[in-house]
């Protein structure tokens, strides 16, 4: 049976950078296990199927939040690579940002300038930035395709048997899984969720006007609608800069109904919700979509176990803070593996330091315990406050709005969060 420090569960994104991370920084034997087969080349990927989520050919689009940037740079994430996949650009950076209520008067621009920052974020493709992580480091084990059939947890390790009759032991085992799996709940963690009834449509369009790297996100009454520059090729079409990602979040019962319609009409209803902000939407993607709730584990850890990721919570995309959550998981699991490594209680009886301690992954626990809590709060009260039509709700909302648009402090506060770098953020 081979050992290692730490067995991760997750090929995708956010195991990826955490198995790279753990391996070059902290030092430690690493092994990834994921379940999806390795997809690297172009052909390959235009083979796949677009929406099986393999994390190789994810075509989801993704906000990559101030602080992300700086952590998977700080992590030796060379995303000045991703060029090379958009056409010799680098993807698209957000530097400016504007929010609005439909029908209402409520509206907020936002300038990364302003606050003396070089953007608010980039949009990346999801499996472009996977493959980018995979193919920048070798200093891992990748184990793939297995699939995790049992995690036993032992006082000094833990045993993890794959479907392909390997077992590895290790000291530690990190799920990010997405919470696919019935993993956490076999090493003794409760997961709870809160249905949104509400579903996610994902696409791309082209529209009249260039985006100017300004994204947008419009409240409406069926949910949130977010507009992300990123230039893609529609029916062989390309964006020359007009491109945008878009999450058109709306009631279930809505969603069957708008997915069914012909392109025409499904783009008379998106333009009728966005409005001309960008002129005429002349073009849309194919389009993939997904139930939104809220999941979490009641707690991150348990024994010589973590979760990390849409494994730990998995959050509504309104304000694009899921993804960024995790990424904070991980470089903090890694930031603090990296410093309990040189504190002497962590060495075990062989002399050797033992990530999956209690005291390590309490370390850790605490750490997490207010970005999480704030970030998880802050999706959670947007959701309920911007997707309700009750009248007080919706003069109280355009209230904060304009409040926020015109109190500098408040302005503030609310990049700091959602650049990553709000309250309990480490």
């Amino acid at each position: 049976m081979k050992s290692v420090d730490v067995a991760v569960v997750g090929g995708g994104i956010v195991g990826s950078v955490l198995a790279k991370g753990l391996a070059e920084r902290a030092g430690l034997s690493v092994a990834l296990i994921d379940a999806a087969p390795v997809i690297q080349s172009v052909a390959e990927v235009s083979k796949a199927n677009a929406l099986d989520f393999n994390p190789f050919t994810d075509t989801r689009v993704i906000a990559l939040a101030r602080r992300t940037v700086d952590e998977l740079k700080a992590l030796n994430v060379p995303l000045e690579k991703l060029a090379d996949i958009y056409h010799g650009e680098p993807p698209p950076s957000i530097d400016s940002i504007e929010v609005s209520d439909r029908g209402h008067l409520g509206l907020v621009n936002l300038a990364a300038e302003d606050y003396r920052i070089p953007s608010f974020g980039q949009v990346v493709s999801l499996s472009a930035l996977t493959r980018l992580v995979a193919s920048s480091s070798n200093d891992y084990e990748h184990i793939a395709p297995a699939t995790v059939q049992s995690v036993t947890q032992h006082q000094n390790y833990t045993e993890v048997a794959l479907d392909n009759g390997e077992t590895r032991r290790a000291k530690l085992v990190v799920l990010a899984d997405g919470g696919r799996s019935a993993l956490a709940q076999q090493v003794g963690l409760t997961r709870t969720a809160n249905d949104y009834e509400q579903t996610a449509i994902v696409f791309n369009v082209h529209t009249q006007q260039p985006h100017n790297n300004k994204a947008y996100e419009r409240f409406t009454e069926s949910g949130p609608l977010a507009f992300l520059p990123f230039d893609s090729d529609i029916d062989n079409q390309k964006s020359t800069g007009c491109g945008f990602s878009v999450v058109w979040t709306v009631k279930a019962d809505k969603a069957e109904a708008l997915l069914s319609r012909t392109n025409k009409a499904f783009v008379d209803a998106l333009q009728d919700a966005f409005g001309f902000r960008q002129g005429k939407i002349i073009r849309v993607s194919d389009k993939a979509s997904y139930p939104l709730s809220l999941k979490l584990v009641d707690e991150v850890t348990s024994h010589r176990t973590v979760v990390v990721g849409n494994a730990a919570q998995s959050l509504h995309p309104i304000a694009g803070q899921g993804f960024n959550l995790g990424l904070r998981d991980i470089y903090t699991l890694i930031s603090t593996l990296q410093s309990e490594r040189l504190n002497k209680s962590s060495i075990d009886k062989d002399g050797e330091f033992d990530p999956g301690q209690f005291n390590v992954l309490n370390t850790y626990a605490k750490k997490r315990k207010k970005d999480r809590a704030a970030t998880i709060t802050l999706t959670d009260t947007l959701v309920h406050t911007f997707s309700n039509q009750h009248f007080p709700l919706v003069v109280g909302r355009n209230v904060s709005l304009m409040a926020l648009s015109m109190v500098p402090f408040a302005k503030k506060q609310f990049v700091k969060q959602t650049t990553g770098y709000g309250l309990g953020a480490r």
